[in-house]
C-alpha cells in the first residue's frame, strides 16, 4: 500500500506542477481579451520610453495588459484610451481587486500596449472630473454612457484611473 500511496503523491505533484506552469505561461492570454476577470502573471513586451503624447497609442488596439509592481504578480486585460496626459482605464464600481490595489498605494506598474511596455503609475480620478474622461473612454470602447455594460452600473458610474509615466 505504501508504494501506491507514494505513486499517487508523485502523480498529484506532477499534475499540480503542470497546472501551475500552464497557468503562468498562458494566462491571461487564454482569457477573452477585455472581458476576462482572471488575472495572469506575465506581461511580456519590450520596455519602451513613454511617449510625450499617449494619444499616439490609440491605434494599437482595443485592450492593453496591466501589471502592478510587487507581489503578487497580477496581469489583466483592460480597455483604454490614450490622451496627451496619459492612459485612461475604467472599471465597474464592484470592489474589484486592481482598483482597490491602486487605492491602497500599489499604484506603480506596467502597461503593455502592442509590443511596448511602459513604466506607469495610476491615479484615481474622482467626482465630476471623471465624466470627460469617461466620454473619451466611451468613444473609443463604444460603450454607451447611460446603459449598464457587464453589470448593473452604467458606464457613467464606473471608476476612472489615469496612468502617467513614472
Amino acid at each position: 500500500m505504501n508504494g501506491k500511496l507514494r505513486i499517487a503523491r508523485i502523480a498529484t505533484g506532477v499534475l499540480l506542477l503542470i497546472g501551475v506552469t500552464t497557468y503562468v505561461y498562458t494566462a491571461p492570454y487564454a482569457g477573452n481579451q477585455g472581458l476576462s476577470r482572471t488575472p495572469g502573471v506575465r506581461i511580456g513586451g519590450m520596455v519602451t520610453p513613454a511617449p510625450n503624447d499617449f494619444s499616439t497609442v490609440n491605434d494599437v488596439g482595443g485592450t492593453l495588459l496591466m501589471k502592478f509592481s510587487g507581489f503578487p504578480p497580477f496581469v489583466i486585460y483592460l480597455s483604454y484610451v490614450g490622451t496627451p496626459e496619459g492612459v485612461i482605464t475604467a472599471t465597474r464600481p464592484d470592489g474589484g481587486y486592481w482598483a482597490q490595489r491602486v487605492r491602497d498605494g500599489g499604484n506603480d506598474g506596467w502597461l503593455r500596449i502592442g509590443d511596448a511596455r511602459y513604466a506607469m503609475q495610476a491615479t484615481e480620478i474622482l467626482g465630476d472630473a471623471r465624466l470627460p474622461m469617461l466620454e473619451l473612454y466611451s468613444g473609443k470602447t463604444r460603450l454607451p454612457m447611460d446603459i449598464a455594460v457587464g453589470g448593473p452600473d452604467p458606464l457613467r458610474d464606473w471608476e476612472v484611473f489615469l496612468w502617467t509615466s513614472r
